[in-house]
């Protein structure tokens, strides 16, 4: 992939960063995750303004990330929810927690604990043969219809 002509490279990531790739969008996310859906209290827990989670919140609906649920017909008002695709972002965000602390903070703000007691560290694997993931073990193809 390193030697392929130079030109923008279509991927997956730039299309998730498409619609994810804005900080409020994230930490919007972030608080749904922990169960908080009404509009006032995600912009409180985030700090975003209120136009601008207004606007990522209509994007991530858009992008079929979060869902609107009417929770008051006068004045009607509404709760936001994690679509399946907002719930898959889930081993993301705590991916991003583990890098966070290890490489943005001098102290982490909050320790993530696995049910089985111990603090949580991820490890990525390959599902197929259980062997690590990292920049040694992934190369990058074309798709062509295979898997």
């Amino acid at each position: 992939m390193a030697r392929q002509p130079l030109a923008v490279r279509p991927c997956s990531l730039a299309a998730s960063l498409d619609v994810l790739g804005e900080r409020w969008s994230l930490l919007a996310i972030r608080e749904m995750g922990y169960g908080v859906h009404r509009f006032g209290r995600i912009a409180g827990y985030t700090g975003a303004s209120r136009d601008i989670l207004a606007d990522r919140l209509r994007k991530l609906e858009a992008a079929g990330v979060v869902e609107r649920r009417q929770y008051s017909e006068h004045p009607p008002r509404y709760e936001y929810h994690l679509t399946e695709a907002g719930r898959e972002l889930h081993p993301v965000l705590l991916s991003l927690f583990q890098w966070g602390d290890k490489w943005a903070v001098e102290e982490p703000p909050l320790t993530l604990r696995h049910t089985c007691g111990h603090r949580l560290e991820i490890d990525h694997v390959c599902r197929h043969c259980g062997g690590p993931v990292g920049r040694g073990t992934v190369e990058a193809r074309l798709s062509r219809g295979e898997e």
